[in-house]
């Protein structure tokens, strides 16, 4: 386990490529186990070279180009569950400290040495989450607390690696946190104000939006 800094920056950095995991009488494909790695790995347009999903319609992109989770999120967790997590338990490739989904909004750019990241949206769990960690309930414990950790699209390129000090360069003007963005995607459903406050992000990931605006559609009789 590891603990959160003072300074915010990259506590670890993991990557992996897709495996087959067991799903009941099943397998399916998924990139949510990855390792830990002290190498600088290069962070492009469309994520960190080296890692990769097995679902490429709901993971991945340049929206979805780096997963992020806070290590301050874990001792809530291990608490929760009685057992210990791990950085990359959560199939993150930042694990970092001290930040939370409370502390940074959504459109916010942050730098990382020579890389420039932007937060784009919550990260929604999937049942792949619990197969993860062997919590079916922990995708629907994530969605109920807000520790969802969240995405960061990559605006300029280069390499991270764990250690490496993170500083917020730009606050969005909306400052909606991303806790915020998760209250409104599961808690106010039918807070039409909210979710026009939201979508009014337009750097707001593709996916957000469109999920946002069907159902703002169908909030105001829509088909």
């Amino acid at each position: 386990m590891v603990h959160t800094a003072v300074t915010p920056a990259i506590l670890s950095l993991q990557v992996g490529k897709p495996v087959l995991i067991a799903h009941g009488a099943k397998e399916v494909l998924s990139g949510i186990f990855k390792a830990s790695t002290t190498d600088a790995v290069f962070a492009g347009a469309n994520g960190l070279e080296g890692d990769g999903q097995g679902d490429l319609i709901n993971h991945g992109g340049p929206d979805k180009a780096i997963c992020v989770y806070s290590a301050a999120r874990y001792p809530y967790w291990e608490s929760e569950f009685g057992r210990p997590f791990l950085s990359g338990a959560f199939g993150e490739n930042l694990t970092i400290g001290p930040w939370t989904e409370q502390e940074l909004c959504i459109g916010d750019i942050v730098a990382a040495g020579e890389v420039l990241l932007q937060v784009s949206q919550p990260r929604q769990p999937c049942y792949k989450l619990g197969l993860r960690n062997e919590l079916q309930e922990l995708p629907v414990r994530v969605q109920q607390t807000g520790y969802s950790g969240f995405y960061f699209r990559v605006l300029k390129e280069g390499y991270l690696a764990a250690g490496e000090k993170l500083k917020i360069v730009e606050r969005h003007p909306a400052g909606i946190t991303v806790m915020e963005a998760n209250v409104i995607m599961y808690h106010q459903k039918e807070n039409e104000s909210a979710i026009l406050k939201l979508l009014s992000v337009k750097e707001l990931a593709a996916s957000w939006q469109e999920q946002l605006g069907k159902r703002l559609d169908k909030l105001r009789g829509g088909a």
